[in-house]
């Protein structure tokens, strides 16, 4: 057995006995009481920039200064090189403009890295054409077992011919080699070859009677209506990485959020993601000291009926073996329950399908699972879609609060929330609670407007009202399946209200300014790990997370905003992803693993 193997299973067998310890005062009042410790000296010094600090009583800066994963020091070159030494790190930014690292509120990131290495992405290509030739080209280097999967990150309108791929065609590129193709949680498209290896036949009965297969070409077409469980069981029946190339994959795809900006994200768990077997390579990487960001993560029971069982479970493990030493694993922690707190709460997002209504039992179901977690002062979050299944949680969450546990500075959150009105964002509001948005719509919103019409479309999510409202409110992705994880793509969709296709969904007044945008992103966003007030702003005491950006977000077209990277990525003042000019700091990467990944030879989003 090698090293990694024998570490992995230490950690597995550790890991099912325990939780990772919350980080403290995360159910409190957000850390904005925190004051910097003046430094004498700077590990860092960034000048010569755009800084966009985040803070609205500070115009931009050009220079700052970062010790001990803090930045220090914020202002103008003169007053940051007071605390340079010989052995200050100073990098000329060369006149671009910086951010604070970007925090995706809502994104499958565990799961993604587990996965990351066996995709072929979609994601960011131009044309149906394309995409069908990389799969032809990826077939030639897949070997016999494996398969060519394409799983979510992408939609039809992004294509020139504005249209979803066929059985046929690919039978015509994959003719001996199963491939699997999926798109969001609506459909999924298995070749002829796929069927044989799964033994699909037209007598194979679908898992649940709200999905269907529908037999052509000698392939299947997936249909979850709205159900999305015959999809989840396909992606869970094709082969699975080995952990070390689990641990590979997961090092390559924190390195891939690190291109777009990302410092920090939220993670939401996810169907057929279960803890703490499918977190390893994550841990693995945290207890190597190796995160290159920072991971808050929610637990999401897996089976329906069970979870009450499951989140006892976990709260035992952690009130059993809480310590000091836990809430140091840098880079990833347990945050609480979520994004489904119970199965019959949650209304799946297929637009392709009319609104599914919530389990007549999901109360009785909901309330004693929400009471477990919130006397024990663990977060909550619910995924929810529509008004109709948010106004059912609200009463849920309302007689709680009126009859055994006080919300007040507890931390609790919708999410998605697209049809969510007016009246429900005021309950939520007097509740205490907030609302982490996506741009699922970016990548569906096509769809959603054939069914529900220009009025509705143009009002889902309602931006402004949420935004005019001061709840908490943080933006994302829901990456990878239903979106893809570059975070531009999401600023994009707030600022010029269309889809990925360029589909026109609101009008003027229910986009967001582009500070407004990025405030989502990057503050907003840190509520919902409760680190508000620690992270989000370039400023003295905040981490030392930012970004260099490849073009100038506030200045550029609306339309170029989805075409930005990131040319350097840090994360406690550590050069976690850079390019071009500054290349040099990029940190180094072992070989994709195994060595016919798509990724070894596509990459993730396309360039």
């Amino acid at each position: 057995m090698n090293r990694i193997a024998f570490i992995v299973l230490v950690v597995a067998f550790a890991t099912a006995n325990r939780v990772i310890a919350q980080q403290p005062d995360y159910t409190g009042q957000p850390n904005d009481t925190f004051v910097p410790e003046e430094a004498d000296v700077a590990d860092t010094i960034l000048f010569n920039a755009d800084i966009y600090t985040g803070v609205e009583s500070q115009s931009n800066a050009n220079a700052c200064a970062i010790a001990d994963g803090r930045f220090v020091r914020v202002g103008d070159r003169a007053e940051v090189e007071q605390l340079r030494t010989d052995k200050t790190k100073v990098i000329d930014l060369q006149g671009r403009t910086v951010i604070p690292g970007l925090n995706d509120s809502h994104i499958h990131a565990v799961r993604g890295g587990r996965f990351y290495n066996l995709e072929l992405r979609w994601d960011g290509v131009r044309s149906l054409k394309e995409g069908l030739e990389m799969i032809r080209e990826q077939v030639a280097r897949t070997p016999k077992g494996q398969w060519v999967r394409v799983i979510g990150g992408w939609s039809p309108y992004q294509f020139e011919e504005r249209r979803l791929p066929t059985v046929a065609e690919l039978n015509e590129v994959a003719p001996d080699t199963p491939v699997y193709v999926m798109f969001l949680y609506s459909v999924g498209f298995l070749n002829q070859s796929g069927c044989e290896a799964l033994g699909i036949t037209e007598d194979t009965q679908p898992p649940n009677d709200q999905s269907r297969y529908v037999f052509t070409d000698g392939g299947a077409e997936l249909y979850a209506e709205p159900n999305a469980m015959i999809l989840y069981k396909t992606i869970g029946a094709l082969p699975a990485m080995s952990v070390n190339d689990q641990i590979n994959s997961t090092k390559h795809w924190y390195h891939e959020l690190a291109r777009f900006g990302l410092t920090s994200v939220v993670d939401a768990g996810g169907g057929g993601h279960n803890f703490p077997d499918n977190y390893i390579a994550t841990e693995v990487l945290a207890r190597r000291g190796e995160m290159p960001m920072r991971v808050s993560v929610y637990l999401f029971p897996q089976t329906p009926g069970k979870e009450f069982v499951d989140f006892r479970r976990w709260l035992q493990a952690n009130e059993r073996d809480y310590n000091d030493a836990m809430r140091t694993l840098h880079g990833y922690t347990v945050r609480g329950g979520g994004e489904y707190l119970v199965w019959a709460a949650g209304d799946f997002e297929n637009f392709l399908s009319p609104r599914p209504e919530l389990e007549p039992d999901m109360r009785e179901q909901l309330l004693p699972v929400a009471r477990l977690l919130l006397r024990n002062n663990w977060p909550i979050r619910q995924h929810a879609t529509y008004d109709e299944s948010i106004r059912q949680l609200l009463d849920v969450f309302e007689e709680l609060d009126q009859n055994e546990i006080d919300f007040a500075g507890r931390r609790w959150a919708i999410d998605h929330a697209e049809t969510i009105s007016p009246e429900s964002i005021a309950r939520v509001k007097a509740l205490g609670g907030g609302v982490a948005i996506q741009n699922r719509m970016a990548f569906a919103g096509e769809y959603f407007l054939q069914r529900y019409g220009e009025e509705v479309t143009a009002q889902s999510p309602p931006l402004r009202k949420l935004v005019d409202s001061g709840i908490p409110l943080g933006a994302g992705t829901d990456a990878t399946r239903v979106s893809s994880y570059n975070p531009w793509l999401s600023l994009y969709w707030m600022v010029a209200g269309k889809t990925v296709g360029g589909t026109r969904l609101y009008p003027k007044e229910n986009c967001l300014t582009r500070d407004e945008a990025l405030r989502l992103y990057t503050t907003g966003s840190a509520w919902f790990s409760g680190e508000d007030g620690i992270k989000g702003r370039i400023a003295p005491g905040q981490f030392a997370d930012l970004t260099v950006l490849s073009d100038d977000y506030f200045s550029v077209d609306a339309e170029q905003i989805k075409d930005i990277e990131s040319l350097l990525t840090m994360v406690d003042g550590r050069a976690t992803y850079a390019s071009k000019e500054f290349a040099e700091l990029d940190p180094e990467l072992p070989a994709v693993s195994p060595t016919w990944s798509p990724v070894a030879h596509f990459g993730g989003y396309a360039k």
